[in-house]
């Protein structure tokens, strides 16, 4: 039978960024955006707090736009502050690479393994899983399998190596799209 696993956000990924002021390099997006308008240009950044002092810092979503050529729904969420626009910005790679950050995921996260934590799971010889991301969070897939089925990572490595771990992509690398395993055991 055929298990299906989420991966899914908590709450917004930590900001990985030099803070100006104190040299932290961890932000906190809380999904404040602050717009400015010059005539009929307009400029809009999505607003970070340094964990460390609580400086703010800019992150750049639209620069010297044309006001016209911005979708009113998109400033209507700006206006409104909308934390899913900052979890959308956050994730987009554009946006990212524009501003030089990086996105920490530790602690955002979590498995939900579809109430797959029954008894009958650990006793299952074969187990066929399905992993599906609600979002792109980059994690070790050997990590997810060792959480999923209440393993140590040390034993899910053993049974790759032992080839009772199958999957058609890398597991000891980090990945954020979907995947397919099978564990025998």
């Amino acid at each position: 039978m055929l298990e299906n696993w989420v991966v899914m956000p908590t709450c917004l990924p930590l900001v990985r960024r030099r803070c100006h002021a104190c040299a932290c390099e961890l932000f906190r997006a809380e999904g404040k955006f602050r717009v400015n308008a010059h005539h009929k240009l307009i400029d809009a950044w999505l607003l970070v707090l340094c964990t460390s002092c609580g400086d703010t810092a800019k992150l750049t979503v639209l620069e010297r736009m044309n006001v016209r050529s911005v979708r009113p729904e998109l400033l209507d969420r700006m206006h409104a502050n909308d934390p899913v626009l900052a979890a959308e910005l956050l994730q987009d790679p554009l946006v990212r690479r524009r501003n030089r950050v990086a996105l920490d995921w530790d602690g955002a996260w979590r498995l939900d393994t579809g109430g797959s934590d029954r008894p009958d799971l650990a006793a299952r010889e074969v187990l066929d899983v399905s992993v599906r991301f609600s979002a792109r969070i980059p994690v070790r897939p050997l990590r997810l399998i060792a959480a999923g089925c209440g393993l140590s990572r040390a034993e899910v490595e053993r049974l790759a190596l032992a080839g009772k771990l199958v999957s058609a992509v890398r597991l000891d690398g980090k990945l954020s799209g979907d995947f397919a395993f099978l564990l025998k055991r």
